[in-house]
């Protein structure tokens, strides 16, 4: 499908706190237990595309306090050339985690908030036609990636997390893939039913492949004009957190290593359900040989 990836990502360090029920307003409550990860959609979904055997460069921005991350990514065989060092926090993000293993999520963006145009530019001078751009929404100049990646003949793959106003103005008629969870996909077409959202952002942005995550449920997606399940295998949840990232990560290394939609959609279904099994967000992304 494609040459080379480029994700241009978040970073983000991670402080997930164990409880048995969500905090609830003006309520203190204590936790179970407390542990620090590494995590950012950016991070996780190129940490993914690195375990399923992808090439992948990975472009943002950290603060010295995130250097541990730049490690993390160097050791799983991610290009970090295109990460940037700068004098600001990092991204990191409070996770609470409940006993059913369901996570809620308070995310400061730190130097990913700090994404320039020319910073798009500068890290797309060296992809053209054919090579894929990834980015989610938890970085600034998101736009500005689509009509460079765009005008270089790239394919686009957007995952609209964490689902904003904002990307409502997006430039969305020039992504390729549409990759999305139910949540994320009503907040855009304000319908609920995931057939109907399946619809609905197919007749709002033809140019798109989109792909509907539905949680233990697995994954819908167009195929000759039909909407097709793929289903995942059932497994005892332990954390969700990083699952639609790995869907993310392993759907895009199987299309680039020649795979149908199909078996790509349940190569993603198939490592997500892996992923639930495992504590945390980058450390629950398993290996290509742990998925096979």
């Amino acid at each position: 499908m494609a040459n080379k990836i480029i994700n241009f990502g978040s970073l983000n360090i991670d402080h997930v706190y164990t409880v048995a029920e969500f905090v609830r307003p003006g309520e203190t409550i204590a936790c179970k237990e407390y542990k620090q990860f590494c995590g950012g959609k950016g991070l996780n979904q190129s940490i993914a595309l690195a375990r399923a055997g992808a090439p992948v460069s990975h472009a943002g921005k950290i603060g010295t306090d995130g250097l541990w991350l730049k490690e993390l990514l160097d050791k799983d065989g991610t290009d970090t050339t295109q990460l940037q060092v700068i004098d600001a926090p990092t991204g990191h993000a409070i996770i609470q985690v409940d006993s059913k293993g369901e996570n809620c999520i308070v995310l400061y963006g730190g130097a990913n908030r700090s994404i320039t145009p020319a910073d798009v530019s500068a890290a797309l001078e060296n992809f053209s036609e054919g090579d894929i751009l990834l980015t989610q929404n938890e970085v600034t100049s998101v736009p500005e990636m689509f009509r460079e990646a765009d005008k270089r003949g790239m394919t686009i793959v957007f995952n609209p997390a964490p689902m904003t106003d904002e990307v409502r103005e997006y430039p969305l008629e020039l992504v390729d893939y549409l990759v999305l969870n139910e949540v994320e996909g009503a907040a855009l077409v304000d319908t609920d039913a995931p057939r109907d959202i399946m619809r609905a952002l197919k007749e709002r942005y033809p140019r798109a492949q989109v792909i509907l995550t539905i949680g233990g449920d697995g994954a819908l997606f167009y195929q000759d004009k039909e909407i097709v399940h793929v289903p995942t295998e059932k497994v005892k949840v332990v954390d969700t957190t990083a699952a639609g990232d790995t869907f993310m990560g392993y759907f895009l290394a199987s299309l680039v290593a020649g795979a149908s939609l199909r078996d790509a959609v349940q190569s993603g279904c198939k490592a997500g359900a892996k992923c639930v099994t495992k504590p945390g967000a980058a450390d629950s992304i398993p290996y290509k040989s742990e998925v096979r």
